[in-house]
Protein backbone atom coordinates (compact mmCIF):
# COMPACT_ATOMS: atom_id res chain seq x y z
CA UNK A 1 0.00 0.00 0.00
CA UNK A 2 0.96 3.60 -0.54
CA UNK A 3 1.94 5.35 2.64
CA UNK A 4 0.85 8.78 3.32
CA UNK A 5 2.87 11.73 3.80
CA UNK A 6 2.67 12.88 7.35
CA UNK A 7 2.71 16.91 8.64
CA UNK A 8 3.40 19.26 11.66
CA UNK A 9 0.46 21.47 11.46
CA UNK A 10 0.31 22.59 15.73
CA UNK A 11 2.67 22.96 18.77
CA UNK A 12 2.81 23.39 22.61
CA UNK A 13 4.40 23.60 25.71
CA UNK A 14 5.00 24.26 28.89
CA UNK A 15 8.26 23.63 30.01
CA UNK A 16 10.85 25.22 32.58
CA UNK A 17 12.08 28.10 29.89
CA UNK A 18 8.28 29.25 29.46
CA UNK A 19 4.46 28.71 29.42
CA UNK A 20 3.88 28.66 25.57
CA UNK A 21 6.13 28.19 22.51
CA UNK A 22 6.83 31.40 22.15
CA UNK A 23 8.77 31.77 25.70
CA UNK A 24 10.43 28.59 25.29
CA UNK A 25 11.79 29.19 21.73
CA UNK A 26 13.18 32.62 22.80
CA UNK A 27 14.72 31.35 26.03
CA UNK A 28 16.27 28.27 24.16
CA UNK A 29 17.98 30.24 21.49
CA UNK A 30 19.01 32.53 24.08
CA UNK A 31 20.63 30.00 25.96
CA UNK A 32 18.76 30.53 29.42
CA UNK A 33 19.15 27.78 32.01
CA UNK A 34 15.93 26.71 33.83
CA UNK A 35 17.60 25.53 37.16
CA UNK A 36 16.94 26.82 40.33
CA UNK A 37 16.38 25.75 44.06
CA UNK A 38 13.91 23.51 44.23
CA UNK A 39 10.72 25.46 45.39
CA UNK A 40 8.02 22.49 45.27
CA UNK A 41 9.18 20.98 48.66
CA UNK A 42 12.25 21.21 51.52
CA UNK A 43 14.74 19.74 49.27
CA UNK A 44 17.22 20.37 52.64
CA UNK A 45 18.30 16.44 53.18
CA UNK A 46 18.78 15.21 49.78
CA UNK A 47 21.91 15.70 48.03
CA UNK A 48 20.67 17.27 45.07
CA UNK A 49 18.31 21.03 46.14
CA UNK A 50 17.80 22.18 42.46
CA UNK A 51 15.89 21.25 39.47
CA UNK A 52 14.30 22.66 36.55
CA UNK A 53 10.84 23.53 37.42
CA UNK A 54 7.92 24.89 35.40
CA UNK A 55 8.21 28.59 36.65
CA UNK A 56 5.55 31.07 38.38
CA UNK A 57 2.79 27.78 37.94
CA UNK A 58 -0.36 28.76 38.65
CA UNK A 59 -2.85 26.03 37.98
CA UNK A 60 -6.29 27.56 38.78
CA UNK A 61 -5.03 30.19 35.66
CA UNK A 62 -5.73 26.73 33.37
CA UNK A 63 -8.42 25.06 35.48
CA UNK A 64 -10.90 25.54 38.09
CA UNK A 65 -9.78 24.36 41.38
CA UNK A 66 -12.59 21.18 41.40
CA UNK A 67 -10.38 20.42 38.53
CA UNK A 68 -7.02 20.85 39.45
CA UNK A 69 -7.62 17.71 43.11
CA UNK A 70 -8.21 15.46 40.43
CA UNK A 71 -5.31 16.03 38.33
CA UNK A 72 -1.51 15.47 38.66
CA UNK A 73 0.49 17.99 37.48
CA UNK A 74 2.12 16.02 34.60
CA UNK A 75 -1.85 15.83 32.91
CA UNK A 76 -2.55 19.79 33.88
CA UNK A 77 1.24 20.05 32.19
CA UNK A 78 -0.56 17.65 29.08
CA UNK A 79 -3.73 19.43 28.95
CA UNK A 80 -2.47 22.93 28.83
CA UNK A 81 0.53 21.50 26.10
CA UNK A 82 -2.35 20.08 23.63
CA UNK A 83 -4.70 23.06 24.15
CA UNK A 84 -1.82 25.37 22.40
CA UNK A 85 -0.86 22.88 20.26
CA UNK A 86 -4.77 22.35 19.08
CA UNK A 87 -5.55 26.24 19.14
CA UNK A 88 -2.56 26.61 16.94
CA UNK A 89 -3.48 23.78 14.54
CA UNK A 90 -6.78 25.28 13.77
CA UNK A 91 -8.25 21.54 13.07
CA UNK A 92 -10.96 21.83 15.48
CA UNK A 93 -14.20 21.06 13.83
CA UNK A 94 -12.88 20.21 10.81
CA UNK A 95 -12.60 16.89 11.06
CA UNK A 96 -14.57 13.85 12.05
CA UNK A 97 -13.61 12.75 15.69
CA UNK A 98 -13.00 9.26 15.11
CA UNK A 99 -10.29 10.61 12.05
CA UNK A 100 -9.01 12.71 15.23
CA UNK A 101 -7.06 10.73 18.25
CA UNK A 102 -4.24 11.13 20.79
CA UNK A 103 -1.17 9.42 21.46
CA UNK A 104 0.90 10.72 24.61
CA UNK A 105 3.96 9.41 26.61
CA UNK A 106 4.74 9.56 30.25
CA UNK A 107 7.98 7.38 31.69
CA UNK A 108 6.45 7.88 35.47
CA UNK A 109 2.96 9.28 35.43
CA UNK A 110 1.89 10.38 38.98
CA UNK A 111 4.71 9.53 41.06
CA UNK A 112 3.97 12.06 43.55
CA UNK A 113 0.61 10.96 43.60
CA UNK A 114 1.79 7.86 44.41
CA UNK A 115 4.15 9.16 46.85
CA UNK A 116 1.89 11.47 48.90
CA UNK A 117 -0.69 9.02 49.52
CA UNK A 118 1.53 6.11 50.59
CA UNK A 119 3.10 8.50 52.85
CA UNK A 120 -0.05 9.53 54.24
CA UNK A 121 -1.20 5.84 54.62
CA UNK A 122 2.05 4.89 56.36
CA UNK A 123 2.00 7.53 58.98
CA UNK A 124 -1.41 7.27 59.52
CA UNK A 125 -3.33 4.14 61.80
CA UNK A 126 -3.36 1.77 59.85
CA UNK A 127 -6.44 2.34 57.59
CA UNK A 128 -6.09 2.66 53.73
CA UNK A 129 -7.89 6.19 53.85
CA UNK A 130 -6.56 6.62 49.92
CA UNK A 131 -8.54 9.23 47.84
CA UNK A 132 -10.24 7.93 44.95
CA UNK A 133 -8.68 9.84 42.61
CA UNK A 134 -5.56 8.27 43.53
CA UNK A 135 -5.93 5.77 40.69
CA UNK A 136 -7.19 8.14 37.93
CA UNK A 137 -4.25 10.60 39.42
CA UNK A 138 -1.44 8.30 38.89
CA UNK A 139 -2.04 6.25 35.18
CA UNK A 140 0.29 7.08 32.93
CA UNK A 141 -2.33 7.08 30.46
CA UNK A 142 -4.89 8.85 32.72
CA UNK A 143 -3.32 12.45 30.31
CA UNK A 144 -4.41 11.25 27.25
CA UNK A 145 -8.08 10.44 28.44
CA UNK A 146 -8.16 13.82 29.76
CA UNK A 147 -7.15 15.65 26.00
CA UNK A 148 -9.53 12.85 24.44
CA UNK A 149 -12.68 14.17 26.45
CA UNK A 150 -11.87 17.18 26.39
CA UNK A 151 -12.13 17.01 22.72
CA UNK A 152 -14.47 14.58 21.78
CA UNK A 153 -11.60 12.77 19.89
CA UNK A 154 -12.80 9.40 19.37
CA UNK A 155 -9.83 7.60 17.09
CA UNK A 156 -6.73 5.95 18.87
CA UNK A 157 -5.91 6.86 22.44
CA UNK A 158 -3.34 5.20 24.39
CA UNK A 159 0.00 6.06 26.29
CA UNK A 160 3.41 5.10 25.01
CA UNK A 161 5.83 4.35 28.42
CA UNK A 162 9.40 3.41 27.78
CA UNK A 163 11.27 5.90 30.44
CA UNK A 164 13.38 8.76 28.68
CA UNK A 165 12.34 7.63 25.21
CA UNK A 166 7.93 7.65 25.58
CA UNK A 167 7.11 10.50 24.05
CA UNK A 168 9.78 10.32 20.98
CA UNK A 169 7.90 6.30 20.64
CA UNK A 170 4.40 8.50 21.47
CA UNK A 171 5.25 10.58 18.25
CA UNK A 172 6.73 7.69 15.68
CA UNK A 173 2.96 5.71 16.37
CA UNK A 174 0.99 8.57 15.72
CA UNK A 175 3.31 9.04 12.51
CA UNK A 176 2.37 5.57 12.24
CA UNK A 177 -1.46 5.55 12.17
CA UNK A 178 -1.47 8.75 9.58
CA UNK A 179 0.83 6.90 7.52
CA UNK A 180 -1.14 3.75 7.14
CA UNK A 181 -4.35 5.88 6.91
CA UNK A 182 -5.86 5.14 10.16
CA UNK A 183 -6.28 8.25 11.25
CA UNK A 184 -6.04 11.86 9.50
CA UNK A 185 -5.00 13.82 12.56
CA UNK A 186 -3.10 12.68 16.10
CA UNK A 187 -2.44 15.15 18.69
CA UNK A 188 1.13 13.65 19.97
CA UNK A 189 3.60 14.57 22.56
CA UNK A 190 3.94 13.88 26.52
CA UNK A 191 4.64 15.29 29.75
CA UNK A 192 6.61 14.60 33.12
CA UNK A 193 5.99 16.16 36.31
CA UNK A 194 8.79 14.51 38.35
CA UNK A 195 10.00 16.81 40.90
CA UNK A 196 9.02 15.63 44.20
CA UNK A 197 10.77 13.28 46.95
CA UNK A 198 10.88 10.22 45.26
CA UNK A 199 12.14 10.38 41.92
CA UNK A 200 14.93 12.97 43.57
CA UNK A 201 15.76 10.02 45.90
CA UNK A 202 15.41 7.71 43.77
CA UNK A 203 17.96 9.34 41.14
CA UNK A 204 20.18 10.43 44.16
CA UNK A 205 21.17 6.85 45.24
CA UNK A 206 22.13 5.60 41.57
CA UNK A 207 24.21 8.37 41.46
CA UNK A 208 22.12 10.12 38.31
CA UNK A 209 21.48 13.75 39.52
CA UNK A 210 24.28 16.74 39.52
CA UNK A 211 24.83 17.92 42.60
CA UNK A 212 26.12 21.00 42.01
CA UNK A 213 24.19 22.70 44.87
CA UNK A 214 26.27 25.96 44.74
CA UNK A 215 25.59 26.54 40.95
CA UNK A 216 22.76 25.26 39.47
CA UNK A 217 22.36 27.00 36.58
CA UNK A 218 25.52 25.77 35.27
CA UNK A 219 24.68 22.17 36.29
CA UNK A 220 23.83 20.79 33.35
CA UNK A 221 26.69 20.60 31.27
CA UNK A 222 26.77 17.94 28.13
CA UNK A 223 29.76 16.89 26.22
CA UNK A 224 31.69 18.98 29.25
CA UNK A 225 34.47 16.87 31.49
CA UNK A 226 33.20 18.41 34.48
CA UNK A 227 29.53 17.31 33.92
CA UNK A 228 28.73 15.49 37.14
CA UNK A 229 24.81 14.18 36.28
CA UNK A 230 21.71 15.16 34.63
CA UNK A 231 19.36 17.32 36.32
CA UNK A 232 15.71 16.73 36.46
CA UNK A 233 12.76 18.76 34.90
CA UNK A 234 9.15 18.78 34.31
CA UNK A 235 6.59 20.06 31.59
CA UNK A 236 5.18 19.12 28.32
CA UNK A 237 5.14 19.24 24.70
CA UNK A 238 2.42 18.85 21.97
CA UNK A 239 2.77 17.95 18.41
CA UNK A 240 -0.33 17.99 16.29
CA UNK A 241 0.41 15.33 13.39
CA UNK A 242 -1.38 15.45 10.17
CA UNK A 243 -2.01 13.86 6.72
CA UNK A 244 -0.88 15.87 4.03
CA UNK A 245 -3.38 16.29 2.12
CA UNK A 246 -5.63 16.65 4.84
CA UNK A 247 -3.88 19.57 5.73
CA UNK A 248 -3.60 21.36 2.34
CA UNK A 249 -7.16 20.80 1.83
CA UNK A 250 -8.00 22.66 4.66
CA UNK A 251 -5.45 25.19 4.13
CA UNK A 252 -3.40 24.04 7.33
CA UNK A 253 -0.21 26.26 8.38
CA UNK A 254 2.38 23.82 8.22
CA UNK A 255 5.84 23.56 9.94
CA UNK A 256 7.53 20.88 8.27
CA UNK A 257 7.19 16.93 7.61
CA UNK A 258 7.44 13.92 10.10
CA UNK A 259 9.68 12.06 7.68
CA UNK A 260 10.77 8.74 9.39
CA UNK A 261 11.42 7.04 12.51
CA UNK A 262 13.10 4.14 13.95
CA UNK A 263 13.16 2.51 17.19
CA UNK A 264 15.78 -0.15 19.09
CA UNK A 265 16.92 -1.85 21.97
CA UNK A 266 20.41 -1.98 23.63
CA UNK A 267 19.66 -5.01 24.83
CA UNK A 268 22.87 -4.38 27.43
CA UNK A 269 22.44 -2.96 31.08
CA UNK A 270 19.03 -1.72 32.95
CA UNK A 271 20.26 2.26 32.78
CA UNK A 272 24.22 2.22 31.09
CA UNK A 273 23.88 2.34 27.22
CA UNK A 274 26.13 0.43 25.36
CA UNK A 275 29.66 1.59 25.84
CA UNK A 276 30.21 1.72 21.94
CA UNK A 277 26.53 3.13 21.01
CA UNK A 278 25.19 0.10 19.54
CA UNK A 279 21.58 0.63 19.93
CA UNK A 280 21.47 4.59 19.22
CA UNK A 281 23.07 4.19 16.22
CA UNK A 282 20.54 1.15 14.94
CA UNK A 283 18.13 3.83 15.64
CA UNK A 284 19.45 6.29 13.92
CA UNK A 285 19.84 4.07 10.34
CA UNK A 286 16.28 2.74 11.44
CA UNK A 287 15.38 6.34 11.16
CA UNK A 288 16.82 7.38 7.98
CA UNK A 289 16.20 4.46 6.35
CA UNK A 290 12.23 4.71 7.44
CA UNK A 291 13.02 8.28 6.00
CA UNK A 292 14.64 7.02 2.98
CA UNK A 293 17.33 9.62 3.34
CA UNK A 294 20.84 9.57 3.20
CA UNK A 295 23.16 11.09 6.39
CA UNK A 296 24.31 13.83 4.48
CA UNK A 297 20.93 15.25 3.98
CA UNK A 298 20.86 15.71 8.14
CA UNK A 299 21.85 19.01 8.86
CA UNK A 300 20.89 18.87 12.72
CA UNK A 301 20.46 16.08 15.52
CA UNK A 302 18.99 17.31 18.60
CA UNK A 303 21.32 14.76 20.94
CA UNK A 304 19.79 12.80 23.90
CA UNK A 305 22.79 14.54 25.93
CA UNK A 306 21.73 14.18 29.34
CA UNK A 307 25.07 15.43 30.76
CA UNK A 308 26.36 12.26 31.93
CA UNK A 309 29.79 10.97 30.88
CA UNK A 310 28.81 7.33 29.55
CA UNK A 311 25.74 8.59 27.71
CA UNK A 312 27.21 11.49 26.05
CA UNK A 313 30.59 9.69 24.91
CA UNK A 314 28.29 6.49 23.46
CA UNK A 315 26.25 9.04 21.89
CA UNK A 316 29.14 10.69 19.94
CA UNK A 317 30.59 7.46 18.85
CA UNK A 318 27.27 6.32 17.54
CA UNK A 319 26.98 9.86 15.31
CA UNK A 320 30.33 8.79 14.11
CA UNK A 321 29.87 5.47 13.07
CA UNK A 322 26.60 6.49 11.33
CA UNK A 323 27.38 9.78 9.88
CA UNK A 324 30.87 9.41 9.09
CA UNK A 325 32.66 12.44 7.69
CA UNK A 326 29.08 14.40 7.15
CA UNK A 327 29.43 13.87 11.15
CA UNK A 328 31.65 17.28 11.10
CA UNK A 329 29.44 18.80 9.06
CA UNK A 330 26.54 18.68 11.03
CA UNK A 331 25.81 20.94 13.80
CA UNK A 332 24.64 18.97 17.42
CA UNK A 333 23.32 20.23 20.56
CA UNK A 334 21.77 19.12 23.90
CA UNK A 335 18.63 21.15 24.58
CA UNK A 336 18.53 19.24 27.85
CA UNK A 337 21.73 22.13 28.91
CA UNK A 338 18.56 24.25 29.14
CA UNK A 339 15.35 22.66 30.07
CA UNK A 340 17.19 19.52 32.26
CA UNK A 341 15.80 16.57 31.89
CA UNK A 342 11.99 16.01 31.10
CA UNK A 343 12.27 11.85 31.07
CA UNK A 344 9.49 10.80 29.15
CA UNK A 345 8.41 14.66 27.83
CA UNK A 346 11.60 15.22 26.87
CA UNK A 347 10.99 13.92 23.24
CA UNK A 348 8.03 15.74 22.73
CA UNK A 349 10.07 18.88 23.61
CA UNK A 350 12.99 18.32 21.73
CA UNK A 351 11.17 17.09 18.86
CA UNK A 352 9.72 21.00 18.92
CA UNK A 353 13.14 22.31 18.97
CA UNK A 354 14.55 20.78 15.88
CA UNK A 355 10.90 21.89 13.86
CA UNK A 356 12.16 25.39 15.62
CA UNK A 357 15.06 25.20 14.63
CA UNK A 358 14.20 23.95 11.06
CA UNK A 359 12.18 26.87 10.52
CA UNK A 360 13.66 29.81 11.84
CA UNK A 361 17.32 28.85 10.84
CA UNK A 362 18.74 28.98 13.69
CA UNK A 363 20.14 25.75 16.00
CA UNK A 364 19.96 26.03 19.86
CA UNK A 365 23.19 25.87 21.79
CA UNK A 366 24.40 23.51 23.94
CA UNK A 367 25.45 25.78 27.06
CA UNK A 368 27.86 25.51 30.19
CA UNK A 369 30.31 23.92 28.35
CA UNK A 370 33.83 25.04 29.06
CA UNK A 371 35.86 22.45 29.36
CA UNK A 372 36.11 19.68 26.28
CA UNK A 373 36.04 16.20 27.44
CA UNK A 374 39.17 14.34 26.10
CA UNK A 375 36.54 10.98 24.89
CA UNK A 376 34.45 13.11 22.78
CA UNK A 377 35.92 14.18 19.57
CA UNK A 378 36.48 17.72 19.19
CA UNK A 379 35.85 18.24 15.92
CA UNK A 380 32.26 17.71 16.33
CA UNK A 381 30.62 20.92 16.28
CA UNK A 382 27.82 20.95 19.40
CA UNK A 383 27.19 24.44 19.09
CA UNK A 384 28.71 25.80 22.09
CA UNK A 385 27.24 28.32 24.15
CA UNK A 386 25.27 30.30 21.62
CA UNK A 387 23.05 29.77 18.95
CA UNK A 388 24.04 29.60 15.21
CA UNK A 389 22.41 30.52 12.48
CA UNK A 390 22.51 27.91 9.83
CA UNK A 391 19.89 26.69 6.90
CA UNK A 392 18.15 23.39 8.33
CA UNK A 393 16.44 21.28 5.42
CA UNK A 394 16.27 17.83 7.97
CA UNK A 395 16.87 17.47 12.25
CA UNK A 396 16.69 14.21 13.65
CA UNK A 397 16.27 14.34 17.34
CA UNK A 398 17.26 11.52 19.62
CA UNK A 399 15.91 9.86 22.91
CA UNK A 400 17.53 7.06 24.86
CA UNK A 401 15.49 5.59 28.02
CA UNK A 402 16.61 3.17 30.95
CA UNK A 403 16.00 -0.64 30.13
CA UNK A 404 18.00 0.19 26.72
CA UNK A 405 14.86 1.56 25.10
CA UNK A 406 15.99 3.98 21.88
CA UNK A 407 13.84 6.02 19.61
CA UNK A 408 15.10 8.51 16.78
CA UNK A 409 12.77 10.17 14.16
CA UNK A 410 13.87 12.44 11.49
CA UNK A 411 11.77 15.98 10.34
CA UNK A 412 12.27 17.90 6.86
CA UNK A 413 11.48 20.81 5.12
CA UNK A 414 8.88 20.70 2.49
Amino acid sequence: MELKRVVVTGMGAITPLGHNIAEFWDNLKAGVSGAGPITRFNPEKFKTKFACEVKNYDPTKYFDRKSVTKMDLFTQFALIAAEEGIQDSGVLNTIDPERIGVVWGSGIGGINVMSDEVIQFAQGDGTPKFSPFFIPKMIGDIAAGYISMKYDFRGPNYATVSACASSTHAIIDAFNWIRLGKADVIVTGGSESPIGISALAGFNSMKALSTRNDDPTHASRPFDKDRDGFVIGEGAGCLVLEEYEHAKARGAKIYCEVAGGGASADAHHITAPHPEGRGAAQVMKMALDDAGMNPNEIDYINVHGTSTGLGDKAESLAIKQIFGEHAYELSISSTKSMTGHLLGGAGAIESIACVLAMTNSTVPPTINFVTPDPDIDPKLDITPNVAKERPIRAALNNTFGFGGHNASVVFRQL
